[in-house]
């Protein structure tokens, strides 16, 4: 008899638990699912993403919760031997009592955590499951009382009561997210019968440094009613590599060495194949359990250098620099996202040429469709365990509900090539700096930290990474993100680093973006409003869609918000305040922001033995909600400019410009000294593994008028394998008029012809990567009269052209709207051409820096027109 599995998935109702009315029942649509979405779906509450609703849905936070279903026992099978009947409980959400026919079988304090009970002698011909969920707010406050004692709660974002609690803790709130506490069966809910049923089935492995063979240990866990043989196997595409049958020990383990020679390897995507093995267990025909899984050698290299101590990836004997944006969970409501979504946005990533997503710490255990899809697409993970900006107890109980999530999902995830590396935390030791909490590097006994007021280290630095070296013995543990050899955890020397001093801390403009560098940048960003349909869809009345309103206003949940946004935006514009010019000018800053980071710090990946950078990760990827935040694609997988700006400045061969920075806003600062200081600085970075030949040409083009000011550069150039190639430091462009340089005259602001730099790299006759260099501030230049045109070249194709440099042409997007390039500057004699699906082309909206209005419609000429 094979296992069979019987979904609890329709038939459930709820009720708020002290409403003992006899119309409090109400009907759940499905299971997984989550009390917000089963109130919504009965009209008992507003939808909370929309307008100010999330104020009128607080009450629910403080609520118990039941849920409950009556169905029939599966019908009887015909078997060699004694059935066993499981309930199985992937996810509840989170303080649950469950009772079948009135017998408590579970009680459940962790989100995280999934439960299998046996019920064999419990179920009747007609049965009763009813989930208890008690508020965990409620709870959480409860347990900071009971443990006050023993430790002091401390909190960097939203309230204490979330600390004690093993449940998302983005739940309660964050500075982009709003405070929408779930409860519910968040994950499948169902029955399973067998005799016997293979729990799992893993590897221990490693390849080889020569990659020539991998080996280690295939395991399978069994359970049933007496030892079985199992069959172990490695197929690829159809073809068994491995195999053997193994006895089952008394516990049920099965284990084989094993050993493949020249392995398919898995790569990250842009390095080779995402080549995966199918990895399977059988019990003749009992059961069986498959998985996909790949072989990659994985290093965390972290070696003494000139500039410290190095920090980067390598993945089968390649160096990799890792640019990618950090996650957070797609949706307040986890129940209502659809693998299919999983997908689409780990395709994102993909199209915008990045290769590292980071699963932040106050979310939760990411679902397999992720890592489904990252195993698929060549995406490496970063996976912090689910602890974010607090300071956690290690009373005895927690500590145990810790360990059994952490083993737990590490057995659930081990198996996938993806994950890369499993971190501690997000921002732990940064509470712990911030409020002056024990810690002493050099004391190197976890029993001490128990003691101590930050007691939490025991979790990072003894239990976790102890854990990982049980349950996955070759996988990369760091402590915390960020963290360093134990120093502060701004050290820019040594570990990762949250490159926060753009935005928050000392709000340093994004032009100094060369001044924060890192070994790894894990993160690091800047808000902008998503585009104007979601906005109007966010907050729908009229009279409300204007930046400064009381929706606006509400909707953004980062602190100082609107005069962090304002500084950024004044500093570097002129001030348009009409929703869609301030919208797109938002946009232009995070652009600007990502492009001058990622081109700045990938520039710092170096030659090998000198990789002074080895990554840099945005926040963020994405939003929960919609909203306006520092994601680069928004709720609805809108993308914004910045997602633009961070694929050009990923390309495998990209150019970049830089000129010196000059203050203008800083008491006595020289605001012409842009105009007089005329050197520039070019260079490639390459992440292709062979070295190439390629042509640069590089043009200087008044802003006023779209001429050339010189004859442009023309270089050839061999950009060195995965690394950069600096070509030009500190060189020179002819002055457009000397009599600017005599400092002993007046600056004549008439004469000055400010000129942008314009890099076009070509190889093989084919351009690769452009990039052009601005005088900053983009305020201070004259953007009227651009004579920008747009010519259909087909029905879904149009070119896009300017008689003089454009600056943040960006067209606006819709959830309809696809396009394979958006949101760029245009100069003379190079058009910019753009598939467009999904709309047609004369309904697309556009505007850029000068424009005369935010939202401008399209005026096309034909492919035969002049």
């Amino acid at each position: 008899m094979a296992r069979t599995r019987y979904d609890l998935d329709q038939g459930w109702t709820f009720r708020q638990h002290d409403n003992s009315s006899s119309d409090s029942w109400l009907p759940v649509q499905k299971v997984p699912s989550q009390v917000h979405m089963d109130l919504l779906a009965n009209n008992k509450i507003p939808d909370p993403f929309i307008d100010l609703n999330e104020l009128a849905v607080q009450w629910i936070a403080e609520k118990d919760w039941t849920y409950k279903l009556q169905f029939s026992k599966p019908p009887e099978l015909a078997a060699d031997g004694p059935v066993t009947t499981d309930i199985v409980f992937e996810g509840l959400d989170t303080f649950a009592t469950v009772l079948l026919n009135g017998t408590q079988i579970l009680e459940s304090d962790n989100m995280f955590l999934s439960h299998r009970i046996e019920v064999t002698e419990l179920l009747g011909g007609e049965n009763v499951l009813e989930i208890r969920f008690d508020s965990a707010m409620l709870r959480g406050r409860e347990l900071v009382k009971e443990h006050s004692h023993e430790h002091t709660f401390y909190v960097r974002q939203t309230e204490v009561s979330r600390v004690p609690v093993r449940k998302a803790q983005y739940n309660w709130g964050w500075d982009w997210g709003p405070i929408l506490m779930t409860a519910g069966p968040w994950r499948p809910v169902y029955l399973e019968q067998y005799i016997f049923r293979i729990d799992d089935v893993w590897t221990h492995s490693e390849v080889s440094e020569d990659l020539s063979a991998c080996s280690g240990h295939v395991f399978a866990k069994v359970a049933g009613a007496k030892p079985q043989p199992v069959t172990l196997s490695l197929s690829l595409r159809g073809t068994t590599v491995w195999e053997k049958e193994c006895q089952t020990d008394s516990g049920g383990l099965a284990a084989s060495d094993f050993r493949v020679d020249n392995p398919e390897l898995w790569y990250p995507s842009g390095y080779g194949p995402q080549t995966r093995y199918e990895l399977k267990a059988a019990i003749a025909s009992s059961d069986q359990k498959s998985k996909l899984t790949g072989f990659r050698r994985n290093e965390l290299i972290q070696e003494e250098d000139v500039f410290g101590k190095s920090f980067y990836f390598r993945i089968n004997g390649n160096d990799v620099f890792s640019g990618g944006s950090c996650w957070i969970p797609a949706d307040n409501f986890l129940s209502q996202i659809p693998p299919q979504r999983y997908y689409d946005w780990m395709k994102l990533l993909v199209e915008g040429n990045q290769n590292m997503i980071r699963i932040w710490g106050g979310g939760i255990y990411e679902d397999d469709a992720l890592f489904d899809a990252c195993d698929e697409l060549g995406i490496l993970v970063w996976h912090d365990f689910q602890f974010a900006c607090a300071s956690y107890p290690t009373y005895p109980s927690y500590l145990e509900s810790v360990e059994h999530e952490a083993r737990q999902n590490l057995r659930r995830l081990r198996s996938h090539p993806c994950i890369a590396i499993w971190a501690g935390n997000n921002e732990d030791y940064q509470v712990q700096e911030r409020y002056h909490l024990d810690y002493n590097y050099e004391d190197k006994d976890p029993q001490s930290w128990l003691k101590s007021s930050f007691p939490a280290r025991y979790t990072y630095e003894y239990l976790l990474p102890k854990i990982v070296k049980e349950e996955d013995p070759f996988m990369v543990y760091h402590p915390s993100s960020p963290w360093g050899d134990g120093k502060h955890t701004t050290d820019n020397t040594v570990g990762d680093i949250h490159q926060w001093n753009i935005w928050h801390g000392e709000m340093k403009r994004y032009q100094e973006t060369y001044l924060l560098s890192g070994r790894f940048i894990s993160e690091f960003g800047m808000e902008a409003y998503p585009h104007l349909e979601t906005i109007r869809s966010m907050i729908t009345d009229p009279q409300q869609q204007h930046p400064g309103s009381v929706m606006m206003d509400f909707r953004n949940k980062a602190i100082d918000h609107e005069r962090r946004m304002i500084t950024y935006v004044a500093e570097n514009f002129q001030v348009k305040y009409d929703l869609p010019s301030y919208t797109h000018l938002t946009q232009v800053v995070q652009a600007e922001t990502v492009h001058f980071a990622y081109k700045t710090w990938r520039r710092k990946w170096g030659v090998p033995g000198a990789r002074k950078c080895g990554g840099v990760l945005v926040w963020q990827l994405n939003d929960c909600w919609p909203t306006m935040s520092w994601a680069v694609v928004d709720y609805y997988l809108v993308k914004k400019p910045a997602f633009y700006a961070i694929a050009n400045a990923l390309k495998p061969l990209d150019v970049g410009l830089s000129r010196l920075y000059h203050e203008w806003t800083a008491g006595h600062a020289d605001p012409t000294l842009p105009g007089r200081d005329t050197k520039f600085d070019l260079w490639i970075v390459s992440s292709r593994l062979e070295p190439i030949q390629v042509d640069i040409a590089v043009r200087f083009i008044s802003i006023r008028t779209g001429k050339d000011i010189q004859a442009p550069l023309k270089l050839e150039v061999t950009a060195q394998p995965n690394s950069t190639t600096e070509v030009l430091q500190g060189h020179a462009v002819q002055a457009v008029d000397p009599e600017l340089n005599d400092t002993t005259r007046p600056f004549d602001l008439s004469k000055y012809d400010p000129y942008v730099i314009h890099a076009v790299l070509t190889a093989g006759g084919q351009v690769v990567a452009t990039d052009t260099s601005w005088p900053q501030p983009l305020k201070y230049l004259d953007f009227s009269s651009r004579g920008v045109k747009f010519k259909a070249l087909s029905t879904s194709q149009v070119a896009i052209s300017a008689a003089r440099p454009v600056k943040g042409l960006v067209f606006e997007e819709t959830r309809a709207t696809k396009l394979s390039d958006n949101s760029f500057d245009l100069v003379p004699s190079e058009d910019r051409i753009v598939d467009v699906s999904g709309v047609r082309l004369d309904s697309l909206r556009y505007t850029y820096i000068g424009a005369p209005e935010g939202s401008l419609g399209i005026s096309l000429s034909t492919a035969g027109e002049n």
